[in-house]
């Protein structure tokens, strides 16, 4: 049997007229960039969130890069985030001319520890930037606190991998000054492009990205500050705003492959599940194991021979990357680098069935013993 990591084609057939039709739609009036399914799905995506702004932008990597850039983060400032994440969270800062500042995560959740925040702020700090990993957020109260008492430094949540997890009670991406996703295929509302979101309530924020978002302008051909292109078009909009409404069926979905590979793996010696932290639920974007005895990288190549993909995110810590390489304290990133050799990520997707989930499971459990 042949499993594929992620299914985004039954995901399509399932939903295929109406996305069609959206499509034609657009074709039809040739509104291809800033239709009117730009600004329906950005009604919709900020009324999902609760959050008061949305603005769509071209990629969920753009939307941290122009995040920073309404924030005013210039050369030699300093953003605080974590090592153990995509290459993106660090490019944009690094883009800006400033300095990432990374701080060791927590061991079971793999999310930045926000007890560890506090003691890398400086007077250069004009940000915190957290990761809500594989689908789970950060524990933003407890980060918004710490940056509240250094007066009120900005937080923007990498929402990249949660869209649609709730934090106590309150959804991912109005969590911060500022949330940002991505709308990359793969993640929980994927389009069939790239393109991603900036949530805030700040008003004076929202206004700012508008005009960063397109060019610098606020009016046609005025050009108030340097901005960039970056504007999410109308096709991939209206297929956006077809998925939304089923994405919390998606994270379901998701959520049930989740349990059945908790319930396979529970109480295994050298297993680790994931850690489902009270005050997030998890969407699962990956599921992503902890291989005690030293063999993940044997397990993922005994998967591979039975056609089972399984993912190592990420195998190199920010750090250490030869473009953001910073001297450091090994001592200080004892979780990261502890991780790093022990995570692999399992299929998951919306269209797994219990035979696929048997076949995943009984080839970890034969290989573990």
């Amino acid at each position: 049997m042949s499993i594929p990591f992620i299914d985004l084609k039954a995901q399509y057939q399932a939903l295929k007229p109406q996305i069609q039709a959206r499509i034609n739609t657009v074709l039809e009036h040739g509104q291809y960039i800033m239709g009117p399914e730009v600004k329906e799905l950005e009604d919709k995506l900020a009324a999902y969130t609760g959050s008061k702004h949305c603005i769509t932008v071209a990629s969920g990597t753009e939307a941290l890069l122009m995040s920073l850039m309404a924030l005013g983060i210039k050369p030699g400032d300093e953003v605080i985030t974590t090592p153990f994440t995509f290459v993106a969270t660090a490019e944009v800062i690094v883009l800006l001319g400033a300095k990432p500042i990374f701080v060791d995560i927590e061991s079971d959740t793999c999310n930045i520890d926000a007890n560890l925040i506090e003691a890398k702020i400086t007077s250069k700090t004009k940000a915190i930037m957290p990761v809500s990993l594989y689908g789970q957020t950060a524990d933003m109260d407890e980060i918004n606190a710490v940056a509240a008492r250094h007066g009120n430094i900005p937080v923007i949540e990498d929402a990249a991998q949660s869209f649609g997890a709730t934090y106590k009670g309150r959804k991912s991406c109005n969590l911060s000054t500022i949330g940002c996703t991505s709308f990359f295929p793969s993640k929980p509302l994927g389009c069939y492009g790239d393109g991603g979101a900036i949530f805030t309530n700040n008003d004076n924020l929202a206004h700012r990205l508008r005009g960063i978002v397109n060019h610098g302008m606020y009016q046609r051909y005025y050009h108030d500050e340097v901005g960039v292109n970056s504007r999410l078009d109308s096709v991939q909009a209206a297929i956006l705003r077809k998925k939304l409404p089923h994405l919390d069926n998606y994270n379901e979905a998701r959520g049930r492959a989740a349990d059945y590979y908790d319930e396979a793996f529970a109480g295994h010696e050298h297993i680790l599940t994931p850690k489902r932290a009270e005050y997030s639920t998890h969407v699962f974007h990956q599921y992503t194991l902890r291989i005690l005895n030293g063999k993940r990288n044997d397990l993922q190549k005994f998967l591979a021979e039975k056609e089972i993909p399984a993912m190592i995110y990420y195998p190199v810590a920010l750090r250490k990357q030869k473009a953001y390489f910073q001297e450091s304290n090994d001592a200080d990133f004892v979780n990261t680098d502890k991780l790093l050799d022990q995570v692999i990520s399992l299929p998951m997707h919306t269209e797994l069935d219990d035979e696929q989930l048997k076949y995943i499971t009984d080839a970890v459990l034969e290989f573990m013993g």
